[in-house]
Order: C-alpha cells, then sequence, then structure tokens
C-alpha cells in the first residue's frame, strides 16, 4: 500500500481579475486597432531579444532590460516599455517551465513503453501488429524527446504570439471553415499588445490606461502621437463583478492592471482590470479540523458532496450537483464549472461548514502513459477520454478564488484508495439512510474524513478471546459497524493467525480423551 501524503490548505488567491466592455465609434476603434499593432511589433520584437539572450544570471537580465526600455520608449513611453519588457520576461519564463514538463512527460512515456517492450513474446501486448505499432510510437516520442531536450539545454522555448492553436490553423483553412482574410483578421487581433501595469499613488491607480466608470483614457506611442493625438477616449460600461472594490482602489489611488482584448467573433473590444490582494494570514488545518466539513468528489459530469461532523459522520442527505460540459465550447463549460461550484459554495454555507475537502488531483501521470495503463480498445480510449474530461485543474483554482471570497477554505488530501475504500466502507451505510446514495457520494464520505484526519475504513474486529483461526482465515465476528473482521497482518504485511489465549479445548492425536464438558471447566478454572 502506497504511503497517505499528509492533508495541507490550499493557499488563498494572490489576486484577482474581472472584466467589462469598452464602447468605441468606428473611430475608436480604428484607433485602438493602430495602438495594439504597434504595440504587438514592438513586444514581439522584445521577446525575440529575450530569447535569444538565453539562461542568464539576474544582473544581465536587469542590464538586457534596461537598454530595451530605453529604446523602446522612444517610440512608445516609458510605462508602455515597462510593461512590455515584464511581458517578454515572464512569457520566457512561461515558455521555461513548460519545455522543462515536455521532457518529463516525454521521458516518462517512452521509458514505459520501453519497459513494456523489454516483456518477451506476446506480453503485455496481445499481437505482433500492436507490437510494431508501439515500436513506431517509441521512435516518435525519442525523436520529439531529443529535440525538446536540445531546446532546453540552450534555453530556447518554442513560443507563438498569439495562439499556436491559431497559427496551426493556417495549414487547412478549409477544414476550420474560415477564408484567409478571415483567418488574417484573427491572427492580427491576437497578436496586439494591450497591457499596462498599474502604479500606487498615480491617477486610479494607473496612468497609461486610466478608467473612471464611465470612460477609459489611453495613451498614445510617441510613434502615433502626431496622427492621433496623446489620448485616446473611450466609453466603457462600469465593472459589474466585484465593481465596488475596484472604485475603491480606484479612489485610493492604489494600482490596478488592465487588459485589453479585441474578439473577432462577437467584434467587441473587451477590458480586464487585476489588482493584487494584501497578504491574508493563513488558517491551520487543526483548526479546520474543529467544525464541519463537505467532502466533495469531483466526475466528468457530476459533483457528489456530502456533510461530515467533526467526530467523520456523514449528517444529512448526500448531494449531487450537474457538471455536464462533454462536447459543449470552452467558455459554456467554464460557465458551467462556475455554476456548479457556485451551488457547491451555497451548501456549505446552508449547512455551516468552515471548509470543504477536495482531492489533490493532476492526472499528469494518466495523461502522460494513458495508452499503456489505461486499458487499450474502445473501452480504454473512452476511459481515458472520461479522465482527460474531467476539469481538475480548473476545478480546483477555481473553487480556490471563489471560496476565498464566501469566506470558505479548502483542503486538499491525498486521492489514494479514497473511491475504493469509500465504496467498501460508506457506502452500504449512507444507502440505509437514502436508497439514492451512489459509490461517488461513499467517496465523498471518505474524502471529507481524510481531511478531518479520520481513518477512511471503519473499525476493526477480530476473534474473540481463546477463538481459534486458521492462517489469513479469521472469523466472522461481527462488532458495532456491522463489518466483517479482517486478517491481522504481520509487519511484513502477510497474514498471520491471531493468538489466543487459555488451553486447547481439543486434544491432541495420541493424547487421552476427556470429557468436553470437563475440558471446558478445566479451560474456564486456568483462565481465571
Amino acid at each position: 500500500m502506497r504511503v497517505i501524503k499528509e492533508s495541507f490548505v490550499v493557499a488563498t488567491p494572490k489576486g484577482v481579475r474581472t472584466r467589462t466592455r469598452l464602447l468605441p465609434d468606428e473611430v475608436a476603434s480604428l484607433a485602438l486597432a493602430e495602438i495594439g499593432t504597434h504595440l504587438g511589433g514592438l513586444y514581439r520584437r522584445t521577446l525575440a531579444r529575450r530569447l535569444n539572450l538565453g539562461r542568464v544570471h539576474a544582473q544581465e537580465r536587469n542590464e538586457w532590460r534596461a537598454c530595451d526600455k530605453r529604446e523602446l520608449t522612444a517610440e512608445s513611453s516609458s510605462r508602455w516599455a515597462g510593461a512590455m519588457t515584464r511581458q517578454a520576461q515572464d512569457q520566457y519564463q512561461l515558455g521555461m517551465r513548460a519545455l522543462s514538463t515536455e521532457v518529463r512527460m516525454l521521458q516518462q512515456a517512452t521509458s514505459t513503453i520501453e519497459g513494456r517492450l523489454a516483456v518477451g513474446a506476446k506480453k503485455p501486448y496481445r499481437s505482433g501488429s500492436e507490437r510494431k505499432g508501439k515500436r513506431r510510437r517509441l521512435a516518435q516520442l525519442r525523436e520529439r524527446l531529443t529535440a525538446s531536450q536540445a531546446r532546453l539545454e540552450r534555453a530556447r522555448p518554442s513560443l507563438a504570439v498569439g495562439s499556436g492553436r491559431l497559427w496551426s490553423m493556417k495549414a487547412n483553412l478549409e477544414a476550420a471553415g474560415l477564408s484567409e482574410a478571415q483567418w488574417r483578421e484573427r491572427w492580427d487581433a491576437s497578436r496586439m499588445f494591450f497591457t499596462a501595469d498599474g502604479e500606487s499613488g498615480r491617477n486610479c491607480g494607473n496612468e497609461t490606461i486610466t478608467a473612471d466608470g464611465e470612460s477609459v483614457r489611453i495613451k498614445v506611442p510617441a510613434a502615433l502621437a502626431a496622427r492621433l493625438g496623446k489620448y485616446v477616449h473611450v466609453p466603457m460600461v462600469s465593472f459589474a463583478h466585484r465593481g465596488d472594490e475596484w472604485q475603491d482602489r480606484a479612489h485610493k489611488r492604489q494600482s490596478v492592471r488592465y487588459d485589453i482584448t479585441y474578439d473577432v467573433d462577437k467584434n467587441r473590444w473587451y477590458m480586464d482590470a487585476s489588482w493584487s490582494y494584501p497578504e491574508i494570514p493563513e488558517v491551520p488545518l487543526s483548526a479546520l479540523r474543529a467544525g464541519k466539513v463537505v467532502g466533495v468528489d469531483l466526475n466528468a459530469d457530476h459533483l457528489a458532496a456530502h456533510l461530515l461532523d467533526v467526530g467523520g459522520n456523514p449528517t444529512g442527505r448526500p448531494v449531487t450537483i450537474p457538471l455536464a460540459g462533454s462536447g459543449l465550447p470552452a467558455s459554456t463549460r467554464d460557465a458551467r464549472l462556475r455554476e456548479a461550484i457556485s451551488q457547491l459554495l451555497h451548501f456549505a454555507d446552508a449547512v455551516d461548514a468552515q471548509a470543504i475537502a477536495i482531492e489533490n488531483l493532476s492526472f499528469e501521470d494518466s495523461r502522460n502513459t494513458g495508452r499503456e495503463t489505461m486499458g487499450r480498445g474502445g473501452r480504454g480510449k473512452q476511459f481515458r477520454r472520461t479522465v482527460a474530461g474531467i476539469p481538475t485543474a480548473k476545478f480546483r483554482d477555481r473553487l480556490a478564488g471563489m471560496a476565498a471570497t464566501a469566506g470558505v477554505h479548502i483542503i486538499a488530501v491525498d486521492p489514494a484508495y479514497t473511491s475504493k475504500w469509500g465504496n467498501q466502507h460508506w457506502r452500504a451505510p449512507l444507502k440505509t439512510s437514502d436508497p439514492d446514495a451512489t459509490r461517488h457520494h461513499a467517496a465523498a464520505v471518505a474524502i471529507g474524513r481524510r481531511g478531518l484526519g479520520h481513518q477512511i475504513r471503519r473499525r476493526r474486529t477480530g476473534p474473540t478471546q481463546r477463538q481459534r483461526t486458521l492462517r489469513g482465515t479469521p472469523t466472522a465476528s461481527h462488532g458495532k459497524s456491522g463489518q466483517t473482521a479482517l486478517p491481522s497482518k504481520a509487519p511484513s504485511g502477510r497474514s498471520v493467525a491471531l493468538s489466543r489465549t487459555g488451553p486447547k479445548t481439543r486434544p491432541r492425536r495420541g493424547a487421552p480423551k476427556t470429557v468436553r464438558g470437563a475440558a471446558n471447566q478445566s479451560a474456564r478454572t486456568d483462565s481465571c
């Protein structure tokens, strides 16, 4: 049995982001497109220089940023230049992390196939054609691994400004249902740069893009100021979500970052505002375990939840929250995920629970070696598709952010054996109070108990005193929990016979026979 990792409290998010619409007229819309295109060209040039610089020390990186910022200021402004150099550095670091993850994934996939191919004859693959296909795939993975390792050694990640998927779409526009002009419009819109970092103490927290709730004032780069003027003013829609927090920061001149984007399909301009939270003191796990906890089991099409008291006992009825997103657009799936999390938080508030326990899932290993370890054929493919469709990362991130706003804390637990032990020990008891309880609700109970620090498996019951047992076959004794007794385990993991006290009640072979009642009387006398 694998070692169960310790539970921990998920950290609260460091910032917040909200979005609203801009309402430019035709002239202002053309001006915004020209500004974004000009800044996008400068940003791509800056990113290319950062890629050529490679892996350097902090001093060299600071010198590069100062030099590029001086050159960019002449064509834009000091604040636009600072935002571009900072964004280029962040993008480079993100690309290096993604490249390291790709190398680790390819190494894991190749080692798995190599180990399975090393097994002789038809094991573990059923036919020679299957083994041939695996050898072909292994050669492809090795080729990708060699190229990725070379890029990692040179510290040169592969980056596509705009969208890598959109760039690949250009090779087959007919299948994508786009014309050359439509693709070009989307490509140009995705490569605009419209990011302005905030600065505390300035007007409304940002002097490059200044918003007051009714209009937005955008500073024009120096290269375009002769034709467009010093500023471009655009009407805006006030922030509906977190509008009060945004107004408080703007009035107090606290820093607010703004990002402007253009949606080609809807022909709309959007503006995102983001700012950081102050440092929030962490709540110890022991304090959360002193109250009620809601255990949640995440599945492909629903959330299964159950309330547990301090002692780890399930109370009330299990809850099922639908989460169907298969075959839907990404925006619709994200909206349904937010709706499911909102219902979960409302349930936690209604039952007065101060924490929610979830599994610390990533499915990274399953996705890397899924073809080898998650079944073959149609069933294996369907199972791998189901696993890939579970929004584990998005659920964890969305829940952490929305729970912090609602004042609910998140406990992450090790996912080992939660479904298996929950179904084995808690499904039957749950069905006594609710016939509709499923194994997913039993898994939610197991997750909640682990979050509270209790064991998932119910109390063990063994043979009573002076009761004989054979090796590995304990007597079916039932205790208060109604669970059949389990064999005791030796330190090595082997089943052993339980020790007993008192003399034997059955004579050995060859020994003189005794009257049964006398033997029992002797046993009782000796035990006393």
